[in-house]
């Protein structure tokens, strides 16, 4: 191989973008400015027309939306690489039970289609067709996609080509773990959306009950507070029992806050629910929280 055609494996080894971290950067400092502003239209610095308790909404609206749904478009397509990883070791699988080494059952299942896996079995062949031995092409197709069933997996094979002997059967055995694995987990999946749908309804059965007492309930008990108090002043005495209208703002303030933590926690549960992730849970509490906000402020 020429000096002008060294293989760079520097530039194998290149990994997706991640911009998880940066996002997450972004929203926290959405939060604090959001917070800020809501602490200033607090003390009267400036008016904006909304609340403190309405900035903090936002804020976390900026913390738990473009993180939380960056994060989980990632983790569908995690999913959907994991998902066809079975079908590409039994086809690497099948080359070695015809006696193929393992890089070249490799190149021959890179022409078969496996969804968004496809581009990296491509890329691990050609890796092997520059030159690059097949378990170092692995290590890097790991480094990669770098998904935890496709590191164990991976491994296990690796480990299994260095030790010798029949890499087939072995590569049989993990596919079939693998199935096994994506299987107990779309179980699970299922059942736990179950729980999920409990917790959206949960919310907006909350939420509706507040909507309900800020629109009949408190108006009436303003209507009677006032109706009382000038009864009280027509016939000039006092009355023993009075409603104190005056603290119905505070009891709104108060079903407000509570609307922002049930959104932000339910939906964190939510996540932790279907899939075991506190940032996939963060999807769901923007969008709780925008319910809660339109909800209660513009409906």
């Amino acid at each position: 191989m020429a000096d002008g055609d060294l293989l760079d494996i520097g530039q194998l080894n290149l990994k997706k973008n991640d911009y998880s971290r940066l996002l997450f950067i972004v929203g926290v400092v959405g939060l604090v400015l959001c917070v800020l502003v809501g602490v200033i239209d607090a003390i009267g610095g400036f008016e904006t027309g909304l609340m403190w308790i309405d900035w903090l909404a936002i804020g976390l609206m900026c913390l738990c939306g473009p993180y939380g749904f960056y994060t989980s478009y990632r983790y569908k397509k995690v999913l959907e690489i994991e998902s066809r990883l079975p079908d590409f070791l039994r086809d690497v699988s099948e080359g070695g039970r015809f006696g193929m080494t393992l890089a070249d059952s490799i190149k021959v299942s890179a022409r078969g289609r496996y969804g968004r896996l496809t581009p990296e079995i491509q890329r691990m062949a050609a890796q092997i067709d520059w030159g690059v031995p097949a378990t170092e092409a692995m290590k890097l197709f790991v480094d990669r996609v770098d998904t935890p069933l496709v590191r164990r997996m991976t491994t296990i094979v690796i480990k299994a080509n260095e030790a010798g002997g029949n890499v087939a059967d072995v590569l049989n055995m993990v596919a079939h773990d693998a199935r096994e694995t994506l299987l107990n987990r779309n179980e699970r999946s299922i059942a736990m959306s179950t729980y999920t749908v409990v917790i959206y309804v949960a919310f907006a059965v909350f939420l509706a009950t507040i909507f309900i007492l800020n629109t009949t309930f408190l108006p009436q008990m303003v209507k009677a507070g006032t109706s009382i108090s000038e009864g009280a002043e027509d016939i000039g005495g006092n009355i023993p029992v009075q409603v104190q209208s005056d603290v119905v703002p505070q009891i709104n303030l108060i079903f407000f806050i509570s609307v922002v933590i049930h959104a932000f926690g339910d939906g964190i549960l939510a996540g932790v629910l279907q899939n075991g992730r506190i940032a996939n849970g963060f999807r769901h509490s923007f969008i709780m929280l925008l319910i809660g906000l339109i909800g209660l402020r513009f409906v």
